[in-house]
């Protein structure tokens, strides 16, 4: 393993014909991963999935969107919700506690706010289910995988108040005045193929130390240049670590290296 993908979903519908090969491409290309859930079925999946692979990981938790009965996206639940459907799930710490024992399960997560599909208007709902989270995270002592879509304020506050253990926040698209405040906290910040293609998150990029980055593809979302307009898989890491370099101005090795150490520290992998 050369490279970690911190945040990919594999084990959603979008894959569901060829779930196997996309991990045997990533490890051809030397990239681990760790597949996160977003609900407690798809945790599931992800850890059934884990224990299959050398050099794959998984995370499980429940994903703000999946805290009421709305938002429906067919590349993670399939049509009409025929594989996993979006019931409006509240978190059950004993249930999530339970599967948080397996040895291949490195984080508490995707949980955090999204005010973009939810609104303001669930924000209870979501603050709850967080906190419950961030306890579970604490009990086992590991770390947190941020989902935070328009809400980086609210979610530092709940952080600073229950938050015993780190983490890391996926797909950061805040300032770096932003930044700067998870940093603080012990937070790294992970990267998407975003940056390929556009240069609105260079200036966060540039000012985070390298020990704190880590790279990810939120597979199979957001597949990075020169791929756009297919799907996105894990094996296409390197090239979000070829263009961290580029924008630090640091060896293309050292970033790899760097990034890879970064997330076996986070992690606790070995």
């Amino acid at each position: 393993m050369k490279y970690f993908d911190a945040h990919t979903h594999v084990q959603f519908v979008a894959f569901k014909d060829d779930a196997d090969e996309v991990v045997k491409r990533a490890q051809e290309a030397e990239v681990g991963m760790n597949i996160v859930g977003t609900q407690y079925d798809t945790s599931v999946a992800a850890v059934a999935m884990a224990e299959k692979y050398d050099d794959v990981w998984a995370t499980i938790g429940l994903h703000p969107i999946h805290t009421s009965k709305s938002y429906h996206d067919a590349k993670e639940l399939g049509e009409g919700g025929k594989e996993f459907t979006s019931r409006g799930e509240q978190f059950d710490g004993a249930k999530y506690e339970a599967l948080a024992q397996h040895p291949k399960v490195i984080a508490i997560g995707e949980c955090g706010f999204d005010y973009y599909r939810q609104g303001e208007a669930t924000k209870k709902l979501q603050i709850e289910n967080f906190v419950a989270q961030i306890e579970l995270a604490n009990k086992v002592g590991k770390p947190l995988m941020l989902h935070i879509r328009q809400a980086y304020s609210d979610a530092l506050e709940v952080l600073k108040t229950h938050a015993k253990v780190q983490g890391d926040v996926h797909f950061f698209a805040g300032s770096w005045e932003e930044a700067k405040q998870f940093l603080d906290l012990g937070f790294t910040l992970s990267f998407t193929g975003v940056i390929t293609f556009t240069h609105d998150y260079d200036e966060v990029v540039k000012n985070t130390p390298l020990n704190m980055l880590l790279t990810e593809t939120d597979a199979p979302y957001v597949t990075p240049a020169p791929y756009r307009g297919k799907r996105n898989e894990p094996m296409h890491i390197p090239h979000i670590v070829k263009k961290i370099a580029e924008i630090k101005g640091v060896g293309e090795e050292e970033a790899r290296s760097q990034i890879l150490l970064n997330s076996q520290r986070l992690f606790g992998l070995h």
